[in-house]
């Protein structure tokens, strides 16, 4: 099991690097038995997770607002019933920086049809940095600051060492889909129109 392991893994990251994603790390794949478990079949970069009634949910996650310390920001409860796009990035990051013109126009382009980009700045521990990078760029979506790892660790078992990276949770916070690189709006647009038309499954 543990070799099995860490070879997706390596086919993972391989495969990353090759896209230009920053990585760092070698993360494994974690099981988690109630909530998300992250598998990358023969080193894919990008999964989707159908049907929906397969999908698992993440754990509770939250952290302070990246633009307000003193506010503290939770998917579950500040984004009830929305489609969530989760964004995995730093302001020290290349691509990271070269996508956020993307996730700006899904956000303008989704947020009135009940769906949200969700930011997850990682390593940075100066936060005035990421924050100088949002307001000069223009970026309206929320994120939180996360320097330590500590709210990422609600997605067990998802590679956090490799940045950008972009998860879509489904109207129930379910994992519809993984990227493990940079994005366009144009890459995302469909899968987000499609989640938003499907119906919530009674609980």
């Amino acid at each position: 099991m543990r070799r099995t392991k860490a070879a997706l893994a390596a086919l993972l990251l391989t495969g990353v690097l090759a896209t230009g994603a920053c990585a760092t790390g070698n993360d494994a794949v974690v099981v988690g038995p109630e909530t998300f478990e992250f598998v990358s079949p023969d080193g894919q970069i990008e999964i989707h997770y159908d049907p929906p009634a397969d999908r698992k949910p993440v754990a509770t996650l939250t952290g302070p607002d990246l633009l307000d310390p003193d506010r503290t920001l939770t998917v579950q409860e500040d984004f009830a019933g929305q489609v969530v796009i989760l964004n995995l990035w730093g302001q020290w990051c290349g691509p990271c920086r070269a996508e956020s013109d993307d996730l700006q126009r899904l956000q303008e382009e989704f947020e009135p049809q009940g769906a949200t980009v969700f930011g997850i700045n990682l390593r940075d521990p100066n936060r005035q940095k990421p924050v100088d990078f949002v307001e000069d760029n223009g970026i309206t979506f929320p994120s939180i600051w996360d320097p330590s790892n500590a709210a990422v660790a609600a997605l067990r078992g998802f590679p956090t060492s490799v940045v950008p990276a972009t998860i879509i949770l489904d109207k129930q916070h379910r994992v519809a889909a993984v990227y493990l690189a940079e994005i366009t709006d144009d890459k995302l647009s469909e899968t987000v129109t499609a989640l938003l038309a499907e119906e919530v499954e009674p609980g």
